[in-house]
């Protein structure tokens, strides 16, 4: 196969099925179901995670003058987003009612979201890391409004619009400076480009920038003030999506970013990032204390959750890696289940929203509690789940690269988020307030319809993940360590030098 074909293979496979869906969907009659088009999708999702796997039978490649290159970290993040986007499409399935003529622009949007999304992690060059942005980013702020009619989705999709491109233009005068800095865009070419420029300065400033700009794509905090209203008026399975796979994509960039274009500023970088991670774990944990709305409160969780993903970032090059790439898996896992329940429960109308809401759930879909009650469990952090392993690898490795005191914020905040969490556990398995000692309503009553099939391969997908990841987490953190392996090279004199992959202190 041609090598330029080969580097952007799961990419194709997600565009050629975007435009047949939308080639087909206006063949289709008013009243037809739009499902069809749905499994199309979600073939098309698991090809393209198929092809992704294919292309580590070929090693590393690189194409198209160098601004694609395709190797196991890029891999590693191609899978994550192809399963998070299949995961997504099964519990979306059912989620319009009746014949929604507009389902199959749905189905279409999320495919293309993920051509960016994975362009983003196989770039190598900065211009290209903006287009896959904007192709991402374009279609997630037409999903977020995708109930129309509904004034909060339109308040969603504008406020998320009107943001998001504020952000991008920081990141692109980012790029301007770091090429007016370095003569270059090439994101290996920036750290040649810095050890010889004569403006050190203004190629931290450039990094900043850019760091604006993806800090908004992962709703890190001060950057964050978008996140809870757009969670609260985007549909639950669009939520799961932006807060998982974007997130994954843009991190991806960071990693490479730092680690092999900025790795002479590590001294300088890593200060910055000890700040953002500690501000974004506080702000998220202490905002969520205060919500009622169950949306807004998964929101400022995914704020703090991002800044303990931030906490590898001051790891050691191999051990901080592949501790960033395991914690966007388990995280992925487990916030794309939270929010596939809680749009299974309310619907495509969010009937259910509120804490209140959701008292009761236990006594009349105990499968679906139990479930949601496995998935804030893992977002805490217990054992046997994947987010205790994710926590103590970013912890560990903020503590072998001697920040003891961002592990000690970090144990705290997680601490804080106890309070949260176990809150809506509680309220879980806690009588409805609308209900006698004696009543026990039926489930389609309060709490929607039954499952499908798609539906429930969805969350046992995400349910197993997050099980797998907290018992057997090795398969997982080798992926990571060999992907931290197959680009990047130990940070120079400025910093302590890193161990070799093979000598990771990194263990399950």
């Amino acid at each position: 196969m041609n090598t330029s074909l080969l580097s952007l293979l799961p990419e194709l496979v997600l565009t050629v099925a975007g435009v047949l869906l939308m080639l087909v969907e206006p063949m289709l009659p008013a009243g037809a179901s739009r499902k069809p088009l749905g499994w199309l999708a979600i073939i098309a999702a698991a090809l393209s995670g198929l092809a992704a796997w294919y292309q580590l039978r070929f090693g590393p490649i690189a194409a198209y003058s160098g601004t694609i290159r395709v190797d196991a970290f890029s891999v590693f993040f191609h899978l994550l987003i192809a399963a998070i986007v299949l995961v997504t499409l099964l519990v979306s399935l059912d989620y319009f009612r009746g014949s929604h003529r507009h389902a199959g622009e749905y189905f279409t949007l999320i495919l293309f979201a993920a051509v960016g999304m994975m362009l983003m992690t196989s770039a190598a060059e900065l211009l290209v890391v903006f287009v896959g942005l904007e192709i991402s980013s374009i279609s997630t702020y037409i999903l977020c409004g995708f109930r129309k009619g509904e004034a909060t989705a339109s308040e969603s999709s504008l406020k998320y619009f009107l943001l998001g491109s504020f952000a991008t233009a920081f990141f692109l005068y980012g790029v301007a400076l770091a090429f007016g800095a370095t003569g270059t865009t090439s994101i290996a070419g920036l750290a040649a480009g810095i050890l010889s420029t004569h403006a050190p300065r203004l190629a931290f400033l450039a990094l900043a920038m850019i760091l604006i700009g993806l800090g908004f794509k992962v709703s890190a905090a001060p950057f964050h003030i978008w996140t809870p209203d757009v969670y609260q008026g985007a549909p639950a399975p669009v939520v799961g999506l932006m807060s998982t796979a974007p997130k994954a994509a843009a991190f991806a960039v960071l990693l490479r970013l730092l680690y092999t274009g900025f790795p002479e500023m590590h001294h300088r970088w890593v200060v910055l990032l000890w700040a953002l991670a500690a501000l974004s774990m506080t702000l998220g944990n202490l905002g969520a204390l205060r919500q009622r709305d169950v949306k807004r409160m998964l929101a400022y969780s995914s704020i703090a959750h991002a800044g303990y993903l931030l906490v590898a970032f001051t790891g050691l090059w191999s051990e901080g890696i592949a501790s960033a790439a395991f914690y966007t898996a388990a995280y992925a896992a487990m916030n794309v289940g939270a929010f596939a329940i809680i749009g299974l429960l309310s619907g495509y109308d969010e009937s259910a929203h509120t804490l209140d809401d959701f008292a009761g759930l236990a006594t009349q879909r105990p499968l679906l509690a139990a479930l949601l009650a496995f998935f804030l469990l893992s977002l805490l952090g217990i054992p046997f789940t994947g987010g205790f392993f994710g926590k103590f690898f970013v912890f560990s490795a903020a503590i072998h690269g001697g920040h003891i005191w961002l592990a000690v914020v970090g144990l705290i905040n997680s601490g804080i988020a106890c309070l949260y969490y176990l809150r809506l556990i509680v309220v879980l398995y806690a009588r409805p307030l609308d209900s006698g000692p004696d009543e026990v309503l039926s489930p389609p009553a309060r709490f929607g319809k039954k499952l499908t099939l798609p539906a429930s391969l969805g969350l046992a997908a995400a349910a197993l993940a997050t099980l797998l990841l907290g018992i057997f987490p090795g398969r997982i953190l080798s992926l990571a360590q060999n992907a931290a392996a197959s680009y990047t090279a130990p940070i120079t004199a400025t910093t302590s030098p890193a161990p070799p992959p093979e000598s990771s202190t990194l263990r399950p």
